[in-house]
């Protein structure tokens, strides 16, 4: 599972990594990205070009009575992705791709749990795979565009975690998930868990757990962790 990320930029290497416009960008850091708030999404219009948007995290797709579904569907298992109703459609034409400095995960420890901050080990931005859909407001007719991250079985240390994992892509792999003329059974490779050493990882302060705190604190390495 991917419940919590931190994106925090600079706006300039979300420019350069992922070769997009970031003009209409109102970017504000976040250290504790979290359900239901709008985030930077990157997607890929018709003509090629690669644009950041503000989505809400929470797919609500475009058939759904009301966007209370949008709780259920912050995350989308790869596995299922091509058979899924909430998934197809926009498994095949609706790729996007999440920005992210890292991510945290939980793992259980005596007395509770204690959180992990998870960044590449090169201090890269991940591009976390992810699917958008656009759905209408029934009573005011107001657009909601929002999104969804795939994840995959957990591999490696990961695995000391949790079962799941987001879907990490390669930077060489951006352009084959964006364009939505490649059609789903070339995407299957990429639906798989990161190298192991891509990835570090170090506990973190359980404030993390509540969505009201933000802050670069919270990405402060724990004392022996």
């Amino acid at each position: 599972m991917c419940g919590r990320y931190a994106l925090y930029g600079p706006v300039s290497r979300l420019r350069e990594q992922f070769d997009a416009s970031v003009e209409e960008l109102d970017f504000t850091p976040r250290y504790n990205a979290a359900p239901m708030q709008w985030l930077p999404v990157l997607r890929q219009r018709t003509g090629g070009e690669r644009i950041f948007h503000l989505l809400r995290w929470g797919l609500v797709p475009s058939w759904a009575k009301d966007e209370s579904i949008a709780t259920k569907l912050i995350n989308a298992r790869g596995e299922s992705l091509a058979d899924k109703p909430s998934f197809r459609a926009a498994y095949r034409r609706r790729r996007c791709i999440v920005p992210a400095n890292g991510f945290y995960e939980w793992k259980a420890v005596a007395g509770g749990k204690q959180p992990y901050y998870i960044h590449a080990a090169n201090d890269a931005l991940f591009g976390l795979a992810g699917l958008w859909e656009r759905w209408t407001r029934p009573e005011d007719g107001e657009l909601v565009d929002s999104f969804t991250v795939v994840t995959t079985d957990a591999a490696g240390r990961m695995r000391e975690l949790h079962e799941r994992m987001p879907v990490i892509l390669a930077p060489g792999a951006y352009a084959t998930w964006l364009d939505a003329a490649t059609p789903p059974e070339a995407l299957t490779p990429l639906v798989a868990a990161c190298p192991d050493g891509m990835l570090a990882m170090y506990s973190v302060s359980k404030a993390v757990g509540n969505v009201r705190n933000d802050g670069e604190a919270l990405i402060v390495p724990q004392p022996g962790g």
